[in-house]
Parts: C-alpha cells; sequence; structure tokens
C-alpha cells in the first residue's frame, strides 16, 4: 500500500497547520490515532513508520473539520472522562476536566454505605457514570430534559459495564421525580450567561446551546434547582452544583436561602471556584 509521508513528517506539519487550537498537538495526536487506531506511544515508538495514504486521507479530511472549529471530540465520537470513555454527539456537552472536580467531592463527601443520587441534566451520563464506578453500594439516578441524552447516557453505562448501575429518564429537571427523597443531588446545569461574548469561540459553537446558557446572569437553571432541592433530599442529604468561576459568591447565596447548611465552594485546579456543596438540614419539629 502507497504512503502519503513519514509519520512524524505528517505530526508535526498538522501541528503546525493547528496553530490557531489552543491544544494544537494534542488536538494532531488524538485525530491521528483514531485513524491509525493505534495507542499515542506508536506515535513516538515509530517515527518513520510509513503512513498509508488511505490512513492519510482520513486524518487529512479530520484536520481540515478541525481547522474549521469543530471539536475533537465530536471529530472522533469519544471523550475520556475519569476513569471511563464516554461516546459524545452534538446533542450533549463534551465532558471537560473541571467536572471531575464534582466527581472527587461527591467521592470525598459521601463514603460507599448505600446512597441514593440523582444526577440532573445528565448528558452523556458522565457524572453518574463515574460515581457507579467507584461507588459500587450507590443506587445512581439521572435524566435530561434531552431524550438524545438520555439515550446517549444509557449507551455509555451498557459500553463502560455499567448498565445495571444506572437508572435514567427524560425529564426537565425534577418533574419526573416528583415524590423520591435522595442523599444526594449532583448536577452540572447550563451557567453561561445569554450574552456571554464566549459562546462564539472554541467548542461551545458547536456545543448544545440549551445545555450551556441560562437566562440572562446565567443563574436561571441553578436558581431552579437549589430552590426544589430541599423537597428531593433526605435530611442531612447533600446538594453539589457547578457552576461558572464567578459564580460562587452568588450560588453560596442560593443556597443560603434556602436553609442549606455547611455551605463551602471547592476550587478547581486553576484555584477558580468551581463546586459549591451544601447540606439540608434535619426538619424543624
Amino acid at each position: 500500500m502507497a504512503a502519503c509521508e513519514r509519520l512524524d513528517q505528517l505530526l508535526g506539519a498538522a501541528i503546525t497547520s493547528l496553530a490557531d487550537s489552543p491544544t494544537p498537538r494534542q488536538d494532531v495526536e488524538r485525530l491521528l490515532c483514531h485513524v491509525l487506531a493505534r495507542p499515542r506511544s506508536f506515535l513516538f515508538s515509530h517515527p518513520q513508520w510509513p503512513v498509508p495514504q488511505t490512513e492519510c486521507e482520513r486524518f487529512g479530511t479530520l484536520l481540515k473539520r478541525r481547522q474549521q472549529g469543530e471539536p475533537v471530540a465530536f471529530l472522533i465520537g469519544s471523550w475520556p472522562f475519569w476513569t471511563l470513555e464516554l461516546e459524545v454527539s452534538p446533542a450533549t456537552l463534551i465532558p471537560r476536566p473541571e467536572t471531575e472536580i464534582l466527581v472527587e467531592a461527591a467521592l470525598g463527601l459521601c463514603d460507599n454505605r448505600s446512597r441514593r443520587v440523582l444526577d440532573l441534566g445528565t448528558g452523556t451520563g458522565a457524572i453518574a457514570l463515574a460515581l457507579a464506578a467507584e461507588r459500587d453500594n450507590w443506587q445512581l439516578y439521572a435524566s435530561d430534559s434531552v431524550a438524545a441524552a438520555v439515550a446517549l447516557a444509557d449507551k455509555n453505562a451498557n459500553q463502560n459495564g455499567l448498565s445495571g448501575r444506572l437508572q435514567t429518564t427524560v425529564s426537565h429537571w425534577f418533574e419526573q421525580w416528583q415524590g423520591q427523597l435522595f442523599d444526594l443531588i449532583v448536577s452540572n446545569p447550563p451557567y453561561i450567561a445569554a450574552h456571554d461574548a464566549h459562546l462564539e469561540c472554541g467548542d461551545l459553537r458547536f456545543e448544545p446551546a440549551t445545555a450551556l446558557v441560562s437566562g440572562s446572569d446565567g443563574l436561571d437553571a441553578i436558581r431552579l434547582i437549589v430552590a426544589s432541592s430541599p423537597a428531593f433530599l433526605h435530611d442531612s442529604g447533600w446538594l453539589m452544583l457547578e457552576h461558572g468561576y464567578d459564580q460562587g459568591a452568588a450560588v453560596r447565596s442560593l443556597y443560603e436561602q434556602q436553609g442549606l447548611q455547611e455551605v463551602k465552594t471547592v476550587r478547581d485546579l486553576a484555584a477558580l471556584e468551581r463546586v459549591t456543596i451544601g447540606r439540608k438540614g434535619p426538619s424543624v419539629p
């Protein structure tokens, strides 16, 4: 089979062509690994390997789409999160490292005793499935208002060997959970303001606006979740929400207005406020 060029040459030229990307090397390596069906180590252990013409053409097509701004996750159809590989689609957000802060906080907050946990706006199922993978005694429930997202979460559960650990349903926030109580409610809801200029930049241009935008200040969904959560939490149950880096004070205030206790905000690896936690106090006689 004819070759187009050596692997190291193809890699170098492609990285240069993606100079406008914030992560050109990472983008190129992921696309090449996907096209070649090889691990990342192969790119560096076989630098002089002649890349077959067919693979070169497939890679070139994907590279052009990336140059036009399409997210790498959508180009290859999957993305890593926690210890999982999750299928993605334009119907959901691409899982991001910041959301792993929420998973870490949830695991640190609750031990392996039986817990009922609800993930609202589950998307790919990333949060719920990460928790299911780490806590075999937790009962995980998840919902999303988009049927395609729920179907994707179910598919990811099956592909990661967790289909028996997660119960899903289509629901606008709490609508389908009436009368149920949980020990922990988690969510990465939309929290970007409608006028935010970042919506016209990078990968956000290709992700669903309904999963990103939440009113003029980005807090509409968070307000609804915080106001509704006490009715769905056991006494001493916890609410845990991801939010924007500059929304910590506003979210803490919303928690406190609902009488939640032990309210605190966890910072991400960039020292930015990212996840706010609060506990429902015991009922007053």
